[in-house]
């Protein structure tokens, strides 16, 4: 890769540049003066020498037996393993968040990377009695061809595993673009498919800018699925791009979620939920607690504890490991932040804690805001109802169980929510009427595991699910196979019948 600060496309198994010769910069949210590296600004036509790469990878990859695919990708979790920490500390200097989160952002490949090399050996399907004599009846998955991927910033390495480990699972090949913000990890990433006997083509990655590359890797007709992580605005835009050919496309968009406490509720566990759910990973998750809404009864004692705690969070550098909270990922995510905060200020709500850029000293190298907290929230404000995806909590209160649930589900979105409570039969009715994808009892919004399904409902998504065995279903299609050895023609329904 030349220059370890120097960064290539990786196509057809070669490190190349850009055919523009020309190059962005990726530097550090919490130090701007450390640059992480340099990075290609890719052309459509790199896009689609990715993408020729793949097709012609394809042919071969699909036929290698699974089991082997899932040796390969064994392998990719070892070597994860051994260099967990250096891509760890990278993460922090690309993204900001801290190191402890991206210990566990690089843990979560890890995890994805082996459940999937486990299911080279599986990748179930069913047989069943036929209806008619001496007939056999299975189903068994199909690979599609060529997948796109486009990944976020908030998660460099761990959501594009979720989407490239099920993907080379059942037999794809990739093309990928990383977020313009981190493209690092996932070069690292494709560094270690090489070394660990990915083949050329399979796995290929193209950086640059999603408004430059877009069209290309969504359009060209030898992609069969596109899978988009990001806002449900641009998430709209890939689902309607490829409803025109009936292509396949995977969508995990915006998220407002919220934490319910009721009255009987263990108050300092639901404070402690509060704030890893809305400032870990500065907010910049879809899954981050923005909206907490408590039981009048406890929402002063809470709120009063809620408020100390927040203003005690150190915040910087990710790489000092006592910081708790590090910076917005760019200068646009600072400014649409701080907007919002004026937004809440003039809709009334109280600013309790928080609301200003944090300055002065090493302050002025990044992009740092205070954890904010504002109490008095409606459910007619916009903070309320806009994905701010930054460390703002709005805080409203409720007089009933019934009325907690309406609330809950007063949203666009439907990601992820969270109770607490001692009494069971709330817990399971809050389980059962929130409508969102993922649901916690007593825990945050955040924290959700490789082996059971991610993804929402209404706004959130399209309906699909990545991890666990569900995004299996993203990745293949299924085959009805029937082996006839009666010797004679049977109909099926007639001559049965």
């Amino acid at each position: 890769m030349g220059d370890p600060k120097v960064f290539k496309n990786f196509i057809n198994g070669k490190w190349v540049e850009s055919k523009s010769g020309k190059t962005f910069e990726n530097r550090n949210p919490a130090d701007t003066d450390d640059l992480v590296g340099v990075f290609q600004k890719s052309t459509p036509d790199d896009v689609n020498a990715a993408i020729d790469a793949a097709a012609k990878a394809y042919k071969k990859w699909r036929l290698v037996p699974a089991p082997r695919r899932g040796e390969i990708l064994y392998q990719v979790a070892n070597r994860l393993v051994k260099e967990k920490e250096a891509i760890s500390q990278q993460m922090t200097r690309e993204m900001g968040k801290i190191i402890k989160e991206t210990r566990g952002d690089t843990q979560e490949a890890i995890d994805m990377t082996y459940y999937m090399a486990g299911e080279g050996r599986r990748l179930f399907g069913m047989t069943t009695p036929s209806e008619m004599a001496n007939k056999f009846n299975m189903t068994i998955r199909q690979p599609l061809g060529v997948c796109s991927f486009i990944t976020p910033w908030n998660f460099p390495i761990a959501i594009p595993s979720w989407k490239m480990m099920p993907a080379l699972i059942c037999g794809n090949t990739i093309v990928i673009k990383p977020a313009t913000d981190t493209p690092a990890s996932v070069a690292y990433l494709m560094k270690v498919c090489e070394e660990e006997g990915i083949p050329p083509g399979v796995v290929n990655m193209v950086t640059g800018s999603g408004g430059a590359l877009g069209d290309a890797l969504i359009n060209n007709p030898a992609v069969k699925v596109v899978s988009f992580t990001g806002s449900t605005e641009v998430g709209r835009k890939v689902s309607e791009a490829c409803a025109t050919n009936f292509k396949h496309s995977c969508l995990e968009m915006g998220g407002k979620n919220v934490q319910i406490v009721m009255d009987d509720a263990d108050i300092d566990l639901a404070v402690d939920g509060a704030l890893w759910g809305a400032f870990g990973t500065t907010g910049q998750r879809c899954t981050a607690t923005s909206r907490l809404i408590i039981h009048k009864a406890v929402a002063d004692s809470m709120v009063s504890k809620l408020v100390e705690r927040a203003k005690k969070l150190k915040v910087g550098n990710g790489l000092d490991e006592s910081v708790e909270m590090g910076p917005c990922i760019n200068q646009g995510q600072l400014e649409t932040v701080l907007s919002y905060i004026e937004i809440g200020k003039k809709e009334g709500a109280t600013l309790v804690t928080g609301g200003e850029k944090l300055t002065g000293g090493d302050y002025d190298k990044g992009f740092f805001v205070q954890p904010t907290v504002f109490t008095g929230v409606t459910q007619q404000m916009r903070i309320w109802k806009e994905e701010i995806f930054g460390p703002v909590l709005g805080v409203g209160t409720f007089d009933s169980f019934d009325q907690a649930i309406e609330m809950a589900n007063d949203t666009a979105y439907g990601l992820s929510a969270s109770i607490y409570t001692r009494d069971v039969n709330k817990a399971y009715t809050a389980m059962r009427d929130v409508y969102t994808g993922i649901f916690y009892v007593n825990a945050p919004t955040i924290g959700a595991e490789t082996h059971l399904p991610f993804g929402g409902t209404k706004e959130t998504g399209n309906g699909h699910r990545e991890a666990a065995t569900a995004a299996l279903d993203v990745f293949s299609e299924w085959k009805s196979i029937y082996v006839d050895f009666s010797g004679a023609l049977q109909r099926a329904q007639i001559d049965n019948a």
